[in-house]
């Protein structure tokens, strides 16, 4: 037999189909993917150049570390988020609960994301789009630009927060056992010993977890309304 017809020669580099260029959009595409099927855990530069076929460090000239791989891609899912509120009629607080209700809920899928965005900011263009349109609801509130720029710092943080805290917990398989039990422990709570625990164990566990968010968000609001104006003086270095 002529060895060299056999399927285990090798081919010629010039016969193998030439590699798509790597780009911005082409490398976040691909961590979507390794996310969606493998987790957030496995988007890593190492993992992510075997899927494009290169070498890590190729990946190095686009994006610094990982922590900024993972901020992309949280800008891409971002364009999830549903802004049609922005420009929407109606009261303003309830179209920014909106804005802010579809943003959790695009990070309670990816728990581990919502933790990363605590650490690193996304800053594309979804990720723009959706400060624009929380700016231009609050501004429609009545806020001034150093007041409203200083709400969205604080409302977009509790959102993530409490997307990565809610959309953990979901995701384990013991949650409903812990909540019980942390129930039973409040509602047998001894007046003697913990008078206003066992005064209030009922309104302590009321609520679903929706309307405990709204009201968290306009207890926050009816806050910043009423705080001292913030103090811009004292800007962060670049």
């Amino acid at each position: 037999m002529d060895v060299s017809t056999t399927s285990s020669t090798p081919r010629s580099r010039r016969e193998r189909p030439a590699k798509p260029a790597l780009s911005v959009p082409g490398i976040v595409a691909a961590a979507v993917k390794i996310m969606r099927s493998e987790g957030l855990e496995r988007v890593t530069m190492r993992r992510l150049a075997q899927e494009l076929d290169t070498g890590p460090a190729s990946l190095y000239v686009y994006f610094r570390n990982t922590a900024e791989l993972h901020a992309a891609v949280l800008d891409e899912l971002l364009s999830e988020v549903d802004l049609t509120s922005a420009a929407a009629q109606g009261d303003w607080r309830e179209r920014l609960l909106q804005i802010l209700s579809s943003y959790i809920e695009v990070l309670y899928a990816h728990p581990s994301l919502a933790r990363s965005a605590l650490v690193a900011r996304p800053r594309g263009e979804h990720y723009l789009y959706l400060v624009e349109g929380l700016l231009s609801v609050l501004r429609e509130g009545g806020m001034d630009n150093e007041r409203a720029a200083w709400a969205l710092d604080l409302l977009l943080q509790f959102a993530t927060t409490t997307a990565a805290e809610h959309g953990t917990r979901r995701q384990a398989p013991e949650t409903r056992e812990e909540w019980a039990a942390f129930t039973r422990a409040l509602r047998s709570a001894g007046p003697d010993r913990y008078p206003h625990i066992a005064a209030a164990a009922d309104e302590l566990v009321s609520g679903t977890p929706q309307t405990r968010l709204r009201w968290s968000f306009l207890v926050l609001l009816n806050g910043i309304l009423t705080a001292p104006a913030p103090d811009t003086m004292g800007r962060p270095a670049d």
